[in-house]
């Protein structure tokens, strides 16, 4: 994987403008983007690309996931177990 590209994500997955959503975007891509193959990669970077409330809101479960994100990606982002925030 393109090292600049994850690098770019990585940035973008935790500069989101609120709090809730740097810690949530930002802590499920430092902790899966690893074990990402590029269509992984993909779906992250077209995601990313949506407003956080909306992204927050499937991950929360009170906004119906729109088709292009629904799958195993979104379904691990709704298990929030990976959301670290430091103390």
């Amino acid at each position: 994987m393109d090292q600049d590209r994850l690098k770019r994500l990585r940035f973008r997955a935790w500069h989101r403008g609120t709090r809730e959503a740097d810690y949530m975007i930002g802590c499920f891509f430092d902790r899966f983007h690893g074990e990402w193959d590029v269509e992984q990669v993909e779906w992250f970077e077209a995601l990313i690309e949506e407003e956080d409330v909306d992204i927050l809101g499937w991950a929360l479960g009170t906004l119906s996931v729109p088709d292009e994100y629904a799958g195993p990606m979104m379904e691990r982002m709704r298990q929030l177990d990976y959301v670290e925030i430091p103390r």
